[in-house]
């Protein structure tokens, strides 16, 4: 992931943000010390925004789509009231193993719920509905991510979607990979579509927050 934003100014926010909890940090730095592509990490200052989004939309139940090494998984819990839940989903085992270690180190921990096999599967045997939705996994998938999260959002609920600028390959025509195509499509659909309003951050490599107009049981 190139980076869009200055490190020192990456800092000076991270230094200007609440602070990530103990177990947090030494779930990065291990995970910056023992996994391959340490940089998918969510990092403190995105993590701060996670846990804030968390708490503006007041929310109890949380689904994730692409867990890593559980760092997200784990902001969530932490900003969540004592009877929240987090569902996060991941088809590696070594890396949630990674996780799981972490979380069962935090008091928050055991708000966590990991479901390992293909994420849209998953997704179909859910009924939601959930007050936060956090998409962070195979691009390719994004629109059938967003499709589905759509019907499983709460209705004062809040969609984000990670890497939506893609290390600024979006802004390449023609699309050099799939990948970036399946992303543009993303973003132009989203602003596009007239359920729902949305607003792209610069936050490390883009995040689209998703809310949606009225009803968000959709058919």
């Amino acid at each position: 992931m190139r980076e869009l934003v200055a490190p020192d100014i990456e800092a000076y926010a991270e230094a200007h943000s609440m602070p990530e909890s103990d177990v947090c940090r030494r779930l990065r730095e291990e995970t910056y010390r023992s996994v391959e592509l340490p940089q998918m990490v969510v990092g403190p200052l995105e993590g701060a925004f996670l846990k804030m989004m968390a708490t503006l939309v007041e929310a109890k139940s949380v689904l994730e789509i692409g867990t890593f090494t559980g760092y997200g998984a784990l902001c969530f819990a932490e900003a969540l009231p004592e009877d929240g839940t987090v569902m996060t989903c991941d088809i590696d085992a070594e890396t949630t193993e990674l996780a799981k270690r972490y979380w069962t180190q935090s008091p928050a921990g055991g708000k966590i719920e990991l479901r390992l096999g293909p994420a849209l599967e998953t997704m179909q045997t859910l009924e939601g509905a959930f007050d936060l939705i956090f998409i962070d996994a195979d691009k390719m998938n994004y629109l059938n991510y967003y499709q589905r999260g759509l019907e499983l959002l709460s209705p004062k609920g809040v969609m984000l979607i990670d890497n939506v600028l893609w290390s600024g390959e979006v802004l390449k025509h023609p699309s050099p990979d799939g990948a970036t195509e399946t992303l543009q499509e993303l973003n132009r659909s989203v602003a596009a579509d007239s359920r729902v309003t949305a607003v792209l951050v610069t936050i490390r490599d883009g995040i689209l927050v998703v809310r949606c107009n009225g009803n968000t049981r959709l058919p």
